[in-house]
């Protein structure tokens, strides 16, 4: 089948929410936080309110209700840096920052198809690997995230968030 994606092959990138602008300027686009080995939670479900009209008794009025997102889980081999727990341990602190997101799905050539974008990022959870000497397995670290907000745009976080700066000062 041509034109399907895989699914095993994007990147994460972290920007400050109250300055969209930043993500901008220098190297045009964030740095990547991370090799995840996974991503989780990019889903949006609506409501449907339900209306019972008086007198109308073949048909129950549907209406779009509110918007909910579960959180997105990250999952990754334990990396040397440790940017995700210092994020995460300045909320624990009572001094940390929400950060927008931008994840990229990259084709075999490495190049954006896909990018979601969140928005008012929340570290609600950061777990660290399980250390057992006799295992094997990769040590893994995972971090949750809470968020107001999930756009999803053709293309890379570079349009993306050319996009973001461009609401952001008014400029189409």
């Amino acid at each position: 089948m041509t034109g399907l994606v895989g699914g095993f092959n994007f990147t994460v990138r972290l920007v400050e929410t109250a300055k969209p602008a930043a993500a901008v300027i220098g190297t045009f686009a964030p740095p990547v936080a991370g090799g995840f080995a996974e991503v989780s939670g990019l889903e949006a479900t609506m409501a449907v309110d339900e209306w019972r009209e008086g007198g109308r008794n073949d048909a129950v009025l549907r209406f779009p209700g509110r918007v909910t997102h579960p959180n997105i889980k990250l999952r990754r081999g334990l990396a040397v840096s440790k940017e995700l727990w210092t994020w995460h341990e300045t909320f624990l602190q009572g001094r940390g920052r929400r950060r927008d997101g931008v994840i990229e799905l990259l084709d075999d050539t490495g190049a954006a198809v896909r990018t979601w974008r969140f928005r008012r990022g929340l570290p609600v959870r950061w777990a660290g690997p399980a250390l057992a000497a006799l295992s094997s397995a990769v040590a893994v670290e995972e971090l949750e995230i809470a968020h107001e907000g999930l756009f999803v745009q053709t293309g890379g976080a570079a349009g993306e968030l050319l996009n973001t700066v461009s609401s952001v000062f008014g400029r189409s």
